[in-house]
């Protein structure tokens, strides 16, 4: 009996723990989203280090974050309010607005951007 109840013990501070990042995450995408007028989301998995939650903004600004796991990542984009896509692509996609800094750093050298070498 003693081994069931730490476990609930150890399962209900993982629980805890999980919905207070949920929380915290939620209020960074409300931010995000308040600054950049209204946003849509995207859950991309990443193996063991989480899932990334990618971000767009009605004004094309773009960022990420990264959760522990796929579910506090749905469940901070639930608590968020933001509309959620399965798939980062089409009308979706099209939102995204991009800088100099970008295209160069996406194109590094072949362009005249940042090559990478140090």
């Amino acid at each position: 009996m003693a081994e069931t109840a730490e476990t609930h013990q150890v399962d209900g501070k993982q629980a805890a723990r999980a919905e207070r990042r949920a929380a915290r995450l939620a209020k960074q995408i409300g931010a995000f989203a308040k600054a950049h007028g209204g946003a849509e989301g995207q859950l991309a998995h990443l193996g063991q280090a989480g899932t990334r939650i990618v971000l767009v903004g009605e004004d094309g600004g773009w960022g990420d974050l990264v959760a522990p796991s796929y579910a506090v990542a749905e469940s901070a984009a639930a608590k968020a309010g933001i509309t959620m896509h399965e798939d980062f692509d089409g009308e979706f996609a099209a939102k995204v607005r991009t800088g100099p800094y970008e295209w160069s750093r996406m194109a590094g050298i072949q362009v005249g951007g940042p090559s990478g070498r140090r």
